[in-house]
């Protein structure tokens, strides 16, 4: 079966890249492959990870490109180099306009610290998400696999997973639990359920 051409985008550490790299390694991201590592910051420790696992990083920044225009045609210039079927935001820090998610429609997830509708949408990222939570008061959040389209946090669901919050949380506590029992099981679920069915259309389509 083909593999689905994935580039993972980064601004930050990366758990949730090492959370794919660890899943395409064990064979549960086995219909994808991790091909390019798109950072829209040089620092970003997520490059770091994409070298250590021999995967090509590259930096595209909004600020040093000059707008959201040239940094959209740089992103677009290195997904047709590598010939990308699938795009996965991970942790990425920059709003993509409606002319890019267009192009790859159902083909762009992200994955969301929050159990959609609650607490998404401009503005929450981050450790906001786990702050505004906790003010609220709520007794489970969680996080949110989904499509990506022109509205933040906007596009199909497509797999969420529920976390206990927990007295005497703080947002960073809160923040690494949903990670660890929701962002990065679901995360790798997902993107074989998606990559599965892209090969699948290339496969019908060749």
């Amino acid at each position: 079966m083909t593999k689905t051409r994935i580039a993972v985008f980064v601004s930050g550490g990366g758990t949730n890249l090492q959370a794919l790299l660890d899943a395409e390694a064990a064979g549960k991201l086995s219909s994808g492959q991790i091909v390019l590592v798109i950072s829209s910051q040089k620092d970003a420790y997520a490059l770091t990870r994409a070298e250590k696992a021999g995967v090509p990083g590259a930096v595209c920044s909004r600020k040093e490109l000059g707008g959201q225009a040239a940094f959209e045609a740089a992103i677009l210039a290195k997904l047709e180099e590598y010939g990308i079927d699938m795009i996965i935001l991970a942790g990425f820090m920059s709003i993509l306009s409606k002319d890019f998610t267009d192009r790859y429609p159902e083909r762009i997830l992200n994955v969301h610290p929050a159990l959609i509708p609650s607490f998404c949408g401009q503005g929450y990222y981050g450790l906001r998400v786990h702050e505004a939570a906790l003010a609220r008061g709520v007794k489970v959040t969680g996080a949110t696999v989904h499509f990506v389209n022109e509205i933040p946090d906007g596009g199909r669901i497509i797999l969420q997973k529920p976390v206990a919050v927990e007295d005497g949380d703080t947002p960073e506590i809160l923040q690494r639990r949903v990670m660890e029992q929701a962002e990065w099981i679901i995360l790798p679920q997902a993107a074989e359920m998606v990559a599965a069915d892209i090969a699948r259309r290339k496969e019908h389509e060749a």
